[in-house]
């Protein structure tokens, strides 16, 4: 169970997986929608998350090649609880920030 956890919880496959429902998008569609992501990350998810069974990778034999992305049945599961996440964060990023910025509580001897 770690291992499911670690690969749909890290911040990459939560906003690709985010991204990706709103398709299907072709990889520079990708890199433009998610700030910050290297190429390398991104093709490195996207292989993961294909591998997992996530999302589906469809090539079009064209010229130029046309590759794109979406989810699958069990992506789209996924895709609702990492929208309802996306939103906690966005209803609460302001008040973590204001956390994060106190000084820290001295610790506590016992």
């Amino acid at each position: 169970m770690r291992q499911v956890l670690d690969r749909v919880g890290d911040k990459w496959s939560l906003l690709l997986i985010a991204v990706v429902e709103a398709g299907p998008p072709r990889y520079t569609d990708l890199q433009r929608q998610i700030p910050g992501i290297s190429q390398r990350m991104l093709t490195l998810t996207l292989r993961q998350l294909r591998e997992d069974g996530l999302i589906t990778r469809t090539a079009y034999a064209e010229v130029p090649p046309r590759v794109e992305y979406s989810l699958t049945p069990l992506g789209r599961g996924l895709h609702e609880i990492v929208t309802s996440l996306i939103g906690w964060a966005a209803d609460h990023h302001d008040e973590i920030r204001e956390h994060r910025a106190r000084p820290a509580a001295p610790a506590r001897r016992p």
